[in-house]
C-alpha cells in the first residue's frame, strides 16, 4: 500500500514537472528575441554619434553604423553607409576621383550641414537621415523620415521620400515607359533570348537614374543618383507603395552618388564625369552595318559585298558570326570555310568593307587548344571554392571562362587578338558575356578574383560585360599599331562606355519590339551609353516587309546600325524585300552617309560631355508632360537638332508632338509651331522627321563608303527662325592622332535676331578633306552678313545658296 502511494506521488511529481516545463517553454517562446537575433527585422542605420573630417571627406559615427559623406565636385557627393568601418571595395565603374572642390561643414543642435557652391547636404541627427537641396532652399531628394538607410540581413536599402508628381528617368537597358513612375526593377544581367518587350532583367544593368520634381507651379528640379554596387540591385519607384522610393543591394556596401545640377544634360555631363566618357570611334563603325548568323564560307561573304557595290546600297561593316570558327573556339578560323581568312579581308577591304567577328568568354576544355592550354597554365579561369576551375557549357561544349576581374586574364585575353588584327580583322563583338551557359544557372558560389579581394558570382556577374569589353578594347588598341577598334558588347554595367557599343540583344521581328527597342535607345543614352543601336529587322523570326523598312528608317538615325538575324531565319538585308523597299533603304542610308560630318560632331560632344547621340525628349524638355505621354514618349532628338517620330511599319498616319520652338518638316520645309499635336502623313517612304529653328546641319555629298572621299565642299544647311549654335569637329576618324592635337573644330552660329551667321576660326591642326563651304538657308527671310573667320560677306536672298571658298591659309581649307 505505502509503496503504491509513494508511485502515485512520484507519477503526480513528474506530471507537476511536466506542466512547469511547458508553461517556461511558453513563456521563454513568447518573449522577444534580443536584436541580433532577428537577422530579418529591418536596422536603420541610427543616430548621430559624432563627426570627423578628413579632406574631402565627413565621416558620420552612428549608433548603428557609419555615413561617410565625400564631395567629389560641387555637384556631385558620395554617400558611403556601412555597419561597420572598412575599407571600400575598388570600383570598377568610377574612374574620377575627388577635385578638392571647397565644401563647408557646420554642425548644429539637431543637424549637420554640408555645402559646397552647387547643392547642400543636410543630415539630420536623430535620426540620421539626409536632404539635399540646391543654394536657394529648394529640395531635390531627401530620405523617407521613417526609414533612410538600413538593412534587412545582408540587404541594405535606401528609402527617399516620394515626392508630389515626381518622375522618374533612366536605368539604361529596361524596358516599359519613359517615365518609371510606379514601376519596379531589378538589375542582374541575363541572357533573355527572343524576350517580351515587358521583360525587365536582360542583357545590362545600369543603375543610375534621375528624378524630377515640378514644373508648372512649383519650382522644377532634377537630381540624379548612382548606385555603385554591383551585386544584384532592385530600383522601387513607388510600386505597391505611395509613400517612397528606394534601392537596394543584396550584398555589399551601400555606396551612391547624388547629382545636384540643375538641368538633365548637366547630371548626365556628371555621371560620365565620374563613370568616364566614350573615345571617338572609328568613322567606319557609323556606317551601315550587315550581319546574321551566319554568313558562311569565304565565297558567300565576298558576294554579299559585291552585291552592295553594285546595288550602289551605301555599307561599311560585314560581320561574321560563330560559323566561322573551328568548332566555336575563339581566337581559331574554320579551314574549310575561310581556308585564306586574310586573303578574304584584304579582297573586302579593297571593296571598303571592314570586318567584325564574334567573339565569346567561353574557352572550350580541350587539350591541344593554345587558349585552353594557356589560360589553364597562367590560372586565368574562374573558380570553383575548392580552386577547381568552373566548367560550363556554351556553343564549343565544356568550357572555362576568363576571370575579367583579373588584370592577368584581361591582359591576356587582349594579346590573344593578336592572330586576328594580323589578317585584318578591325571590329570585335563580345557576345554571350552576361555570362551565359546552357541552363541558365550560372552557380552563385563560383569565385572571381577581384584584382585580389576575392569575391563570387553575386558580385562578378554585372561586373563581366564590363570588364570583357574593357580587356577587349584595351588589348586590341594595343595592337592595331595607333588605329581605333570597334568594340561591340551585349553585356554590360556602369563605366562600359569608356570602351564599347552596345545593342538591345536578341530582340523579336514585329513593329512592338521595334518601337520597345527606340525605347531602350533613349534610356542608354540617359544613363551615358551614346553608342548604342538595336538588330534592325530583329533577331528572332521574319519580319513583315513593311516592318523591316521602316525599322532601316528609323535605325538610320541610331548610332550604331546594324541589320542582324538568326540562323533559321530568312535572308534580311536591305534589298531582299522587293523593288520599293530597296529604294527606300537606299535612300535612308545615303541620308545617313549624307548626315556624317554631324553625327561624327556629336560623337565628339558625347566624348567631351558625355551627352549622348539619341537624346529622350526628356533631356531638353524635361518639364514638359506631353514628352512622357505615352502617344510620344517614343520620339528623340538625333543630335542637337533632328526630331525623330518613330512608328509602326503599318501605320501611314503619325500623331506627332512637338515641344517648345519652332519646326521644319525635314522634306518638305513646311513650318509648325512648337507645343503642338496634328496627325501628320507618314508613308513609308517618309519617317517622320523634323529640324528644330535654329538648327546648323553639316552634309556631305553620297558616298558608298566613309573612306570614300565625298566632294569638297561641305553643305551647311541654316534653319532660320531661331539663334542657334552647332560645333563642327573633324579629324582623320581612324586613329589617335587627334589627342596630339591632329584635328579641328568650328564654332558656328547664327544670331537670328541680327540676320548674321558667324563660322569662326578653325581651332586644330588638322587638314580638312573640305575645302568649300556652301550655306543652304532655309525658311522666310535672308541674313544679311556672313562670317567666316572674322571676314565679312554680305549676302541676299537671291543668291542663296551661294559659296564660300575657304582660306588657303586656313586649315580647314588647305
Amino acid at each position: 500500500m505505502n509503496s503504491n502511494r509513494h508511485v502515485l506521488r512520484m507519477t503526480f511529481a513528474l506530471f507537476l514537472l511536466a506542466l512547469l516545463s511547458t508553461a517556461l517553454v511558453a513563456t521563454v517562446a513568447a518573449q522577444p528575441a534580443p536584436a541580433a537575433a532577428q537577422p530579418h527585422r529591418f536596422a536603420s542605420l541610427g543616430n548621430f554619434k559624432k563627426l570627423t573630417q578628413s579632406g574631402q571627406t565627413v565621416l558620420i559615427e552612428t549608433s548603428n553604423g557609419w555615413a561617410e559623406l565625400t564631395v567629389y565636385r560641387a555637384d556631385v557627393v558620395r554617400v558611403r553607409i556601412t555597419q561597420t568601418r572598412t575599407s571600400a571595395e575598388p570600383s570598377y565603374s568610377v574612374v574620377a576621383t575627388p577635385d578638392a572642390a571647397k565644401y563647408t561643414v557646420s554642425q548644429e543642435a539637431a543637424r549637420v550641414v554640408i555645402a559646397t557652391e552647387r547643392i547642400r547636404v543636410i543630415a539630420t541627427k536623430a535620426p540620421l537621415r539626409f536632404r539635399v537641396e540646391d543654394l536657394a532652399g529648394n529640395l531635390l531628394v531627401e530620405d523617407d523620415p521613417g526609414f533612410g538607410t538600413g538593412w534587412i540581413g545582408q540587404e541594405c536599402f535606401t528609402y527617399k521620400k516620394l515626392q508630389k508628381e515626381e518622375r522618374f528617368i533612366g536605368l539604361g537597358e529596361k524596358t516599359g515607359g519613359l517615365n518609371r513612375r510606379g514601376e519596379g526593377y531589378t538589375n542582374w544581367n541575363t541572357d533573355y533570348y527572343g524576350y517580351p518587350s515587358h521583360a525587365d532583367q536582360i542583357y545590362a544593368s545600369f543603375p543610375f537614374y534621375i528624378g524630377l520634381v515640378g514644373g508648372d507651379v512649383l519650382k522644377p528640379t532634377v537630381y540624379g543618383i548612382y548606385l555603385d554596387n554591383a551585386h544584384k540591385s532592385h530600383f522601387n519607384f513607388g510600386a505597391s507603395n505611395d509613400r517612397f522610393s528606394s534601392f537596394s543591394a543584396e550584398d555589399g556596401e551601400m555606396d551612391y552618388y547624388v547629382f545636384g545640377a540643375p538641368t538633365v544634360a548637366g547630371l548626365i555631363e556628371g555621371y560620365t564625369w565620374l563613370t568616364g566618357r566614350p573615345h571617338l570611334p572609328p568613322l567606319w563603325s557609323l556606317g551601315y552595318q550587315q550581319c546574321r548568323y551566319s554568313y558562311y564560307p569565304d565565297k558567300e561573304v565576298l558576294a554579299l559585298a559585291k552585291t552592295f557595290r553594285e546595288k550602289k546600297m551605301p555599307a561599311d561593316v560585314l560581320y561574321l558570326d560563330i560559323h566561322y570558327m573551328d568548332a566555336y573556339k575563339i581566337f581559331t578560323w574554320n579551314k574549310d570555310r575561310f581556308p585564306e581568312p586574310k586573303r578574304m579581308l584584304d579582297q573586302l577591304k579593297e571593296m571598303g568593307f571592314h570586318t567584325t567577328v564574334i567573339v565569346d568568354p567561353g574557352i572550350k576544355v580541350e587539350k591541344g587548344y593554345s587558349s585552353y592550354e594557356e589560360g589553364l597554365a597562367k590560372n586565368l579561369f574562374l573558380k570553383y571554392p575548392d580552386g577547381t576551375n568552373y566548367t560550363g557549357m556554351v556553343w564549343p561544349g565544356w568550357c572555362h571562362f576568363p576571370d575579367f576581374t583579373n588584370k592577368a586574364s584581361r591582359e591576356w585575353w587582349g594579346q590573344s587578338f593578336k592572330g586576328y588584327v594580323a589578317d585584318g580583322i578591325d571590329g570585335f563583338w563580345n557576345d554571350m558575356n552576361e555570362p551565359a551557359t546552357w541552363g541558365q544557372r550560372f552557380p552563385s558560389l563560383v569565385e572571381f578574383g577581384f584584382d585580389g579581394r576575392t569575391g563570387t558570382t553575386q558580385r562578378g556577374r554585372n561586373l563581366y560585360g564590363l570588364l570583357m569589353s574593357k580587356a577587349t578594347y584595351e588589348g586590341t588598341r594595343s595592337l592595331l599599331g595607333g588605329r581605333r577598334p570597334f568594340v561591340l558588347t551585349r553585356a554590360a554595367f556602369s563605366g562600359a562606355q569608356r570602351y564599347t557599343a552596345i545593342w538591345t540583344g536578341d530582340n523579336q521581328s514585329n513593329d512592338d519590339h521595334m518601337m520597345t527597342g527606340v525605347r531602350l535607345i533613349n534610356s542608354l543614352g540617359l544613363t551615358g551609353m551614346p553608342f548604342v543601336g538595336m538588330d534592325v529587322g530583329g533577331f528572332t523570326g521574319n519580319p513583315p516587309v513593311h516592318t523591316f523598312t521602316r525599322w532601316v528608317s528609323i535605325s538610320s538615325f541610331t548610332p550604331f546600325f546594324r541589320v542582324h538575324t538568326a540562323i533559321d531565319t530568312k535572308e534580311s538585308d536591305p534589298f531582299s524585300y522587293g523593288e520599293r523597299n530597296e529604294e527606300i533603304c537606299r535612300n535612308y542610308l545615303q541620308l545617313r552617309y549624307n548626315l556624317l560630318p554631324y553625327y561624327y560632331s556629336a560623337f565628339y560632344q558625347a566624348h567631351t560631355s558625355g551627352l549622348p547621340i539619341v537624346r529622350s525628349l526628356a533631356i531638353e524638355h524635361s518639364f514638359d508632360a506631353k514628352v512622357y505621354d505615352g502617344s510620344y514618349q517614343n520620339q528623340f532628338l538625333a543630335g542637337p537638332s533632328l526630331l525623330v517620330a518613330p512608328l509602326e511599319g503599318n501605320k501611314e498616319v503619325a500623331k506627332i508632338y512637338l515641344p517648345a520652338g519652332q519646326w521644319y518638316d525635314l522634306y518638305s520645309d513646311s513650318i509648325h509651331a512648337g507645343k503642338s499635336e496634328f496627325y501628320h502623313r507618314a508613308e513609308l517612304e517618309r519617317l517622320p522627321v523634323f529640324v528644330k529653328a535654329g538648327a546648323i546641319l553639316p552634309m556631305q555629298s553620297p558616298v558608298l563608303y566613309t573612306a570614300q572621299k565625298p566632294e569638297p565642299t561641305l553643305d551647311l544647311h541654316v534653319y532660320a527662325g531661331a539663334d542657334g549654335e552647332f560645333t563642327y569637329y573633324e579629324d582623320d576618324g581612324d586613329t589617335y592622332a587627334h589627342e596630339q592635337g591632329q584635328s579641328v573644330k568650328r564654332a558656328i552660329r547664327l544670331d537670328w535676331t541680327k540676320r548674321r551667321l558667324v563660322i569662326s576660326a578653325p581651332e586644330g591642326r588638322y587638314a580638312s578633306k573640305f575645302t568649300k563651304v556652301r550655306v543652304v538657308f532655309h525658311g522666310l527671310g535672308k541674313l544679311d552678313r556672313v562670317s567666316v573667320a572674322g571676314q565679312e560677306r554680305t549676302t541676299t536672298a537671291v543668291e542663296l545658296p551661294f559659296v564660300l571658298p575657304l582660306s588657303k591659309n586656313d586649315p580647314i581649307g588647305k
